[in-house]
């Protein structure tokens, strides 16, 4: 096989419903451009049959590639370790799931050619999620945007075309807890959005329930800003404020004869307070912590059981 000039990244978890059908869309498209491609399955830890089917479908068709990672490492490591291994001059990466359709791609590939060097989709719809899902996506992105000083467009997710260059800079970033989307604002580069109507999944359940979501967004918020620990300074300073100010009222008013409010509920409400005030900042303190801790270990980001598919080239 000659060296593809696209390049699609699809991380697969426990998708053994998804993926012949998933295979099949994105072979007619890319069959339908001329040119020549590869498919990057990235299995990531599945405990179903989707590892074998990922065999079965590069024994179809050897433009299928494997990266058959030894347990799971999460759905933004996965993106990165298809993406470390792709070898076309525009890489798609896309959900295994078909809620982004692969019939968006030749759109994407349109604006690449224009010259715009990252083009991402825009969910315009999203077919099949509940209010509360779609709230807590919008959330999602406001806080983002209004504690990070990047600027990631609402709706846009990781469904998205990355020229070769941008590409290389993203592997250059080796931080552990990844916000795919977020370090490829930060990177720059010609960027355009694509609108596109998101569909339900095919089969199976969603792999970002509310946890994933809320560790995803703290992952964004840690990677890209330090404003939580400003706001720990400008909360101790306001509360250190408060303190004097509490004093002086009442020794004012014991001054002046009269009874300050006393007893042990007020004291306890104060310790309460101070405490659980302290004990969040600690936390925002701790989860940097953690983020500098994961750094200087220094460990490979995923560790590969197999590589399937790229010696053939």
């Amino acid at each position: 096989m000659t060296k593809p000039r696209f390049s699609i990244v699809a991380p697969a978890y426990n998708e053994e419903e998804s993926l012949p059908e998933f295979y099949r869309h994105v072979r007619e498209v890319m069959d339908a451009i001329g040119e020549e491609w590869e498919l990057v399955l990235v299995n990531d830890g599945s405990t179903d049959r989707t590892g074998e089917m990922l065999r079965e479908l590069h024994a179809q068709d050897r433009r299928v590639c494997i990266v058959d990672f030894a347990r799971n490492f999460g759905h933004q490591i996965a993106i990165t370790a298809g993406m470390d291994h792709a070898r076309g001059e525009a890489v798609v990466t896309i959900d295994a799931d078909l809620q982004d359709p692969p019939e968006v791609i030749p759109e994407l590939i349109a604006r690449w050619r224009e010259g715009y060097q990252v083009v991402y989709g825009v969910r315009a719809e999203r077919e099949g999620e509940t209010w509360f899902k779609l709230f807590t996506a919008r959330l999602f992105y406001r806080l983002i945007g209004s504690l990070t000083e990047i600027e990631i467009p609402m709706e846009a997710g990781d469904f998205r075309l990355l020229d070769r260059q941008v590409v290389e800079e993203l592997r250059r970033m080796r931080e552990h807890r990844r916000f795919i989307r977020g370090m490829t604002s930060w990177a720059g580069y010609r960027q355009i959005g694509v609108p596109y109507q998101r569909h339900a999944r095919f089969a199976g359940e969603t792999k970002y329930p509310l946890r994933k979501m809320l560790r995803l967004a703290l992952d964004a918020i840690t990677a890209f800003s330090d404003l939580p620990l400003k706001l720990a300074w400008l909360c101790g300073l306001g509360l250190l404020g408060l303190g004097v100010l509490l004093g002086l009222v009442l020794l004012g008013l014991r001054l002046a004869g009269a009874t300050p409010l006393v007893g042990q509920g007020l004291v306890l409400s104060v310790a309460l307070l101070l405490g659980g005030v302290q004990l969040v900042f600690l936390g925002i303190l701790g989860e940097y912590m953690a983020r500098i801790y994961d750094e200087v270990r220094n460990r490979p980001l995923y560790t590969v059981r197999e590589l399937v598919g790229f010696d053939e080239s």
